[in-house]
């Protein structure tokens, strides 16, 4: 009995699409990493926040809301695997919703800070001899920095996902529609 090789049910010419369509596909599974690594970290953030939310409403709003970013990264990854233009624009607007959660946290803080002072704060900086308002002036300043990273890092990664838009319409059209369909029922979610 002889044994043959085979190449599969594709064709060569096929199989010559298929790899070149992989390769197009690249720049826009690699924003799948971004999604899978953001959506981790946020939601372990969230599961950090969430037990002290039994203290804080503050801690209440800010984890249920990091745990919904955490969410639709994980969403977001998989309508990108199956090449759904919606998986690249939940991305950038959960972004942009990420940015807003951050920065709001950070502007209450700094209204806390300076409506609220702590008076256990303002003892200790009499005791140690620092100026009056040292602290309440770190924190705005602290808080002000988070809320400028977070506009310029939430926002490169929201024009991150935005892009690829663009690369996932192309890819639509230039991609034989059985490819996408393979592709769209292999695709690890």
């Amino acid at each position: 009995m002889t044994i043959t090789k085979s190449n599969g049910p594709l064709s060569p010419e096929q199989q010559e699409e298929l790899a070149l369509a992989n390769a197009r596909a690249q720049k826009i599974l690699a924003a799948t990493k971004v999604a899978t690594f953001n959506g981790w970290t946020i939601g372990a953030f969230a599961a950090i926040t969430l037990p002290f939310a039994l203290f804080s409403l503050t801690a209440l709003v800010i984890g249920v809301g990091m745990a919904i970013v955490a969410r639709n990264e994980f969403h977001g990854r998989g309508l990108l695997r199956r090449f759904d233009v919606q998986g690249p624009q939940l991305l950038g607007r959960n972004q942009v919703g990420f940015m807003t959660l951050i920065s709001g946290y950070c502007v209450w803080s700094i209204y806390s800070a300076l409506t609220h002072p702590i008076p256990q704060l303002e003892e200790l900086e009499a005791a140690i001899g620092w100026t009056a308002g040292l602290v309440t002036n770190l924190t705005v300043a602290v808080y002000s920095v988070v809320i400028v990273l977070t506009l310029v890092f939430q926002g490169l990664n929201a024009r991150y996902y935005f892009a690829r838009i663009k690369l996932v319409q192309g890819y639509l059209e230039e991609t034989p529609a059985w490819i996408i369909d393979l592709q769209r029922a292999t695709a690890v979610l």
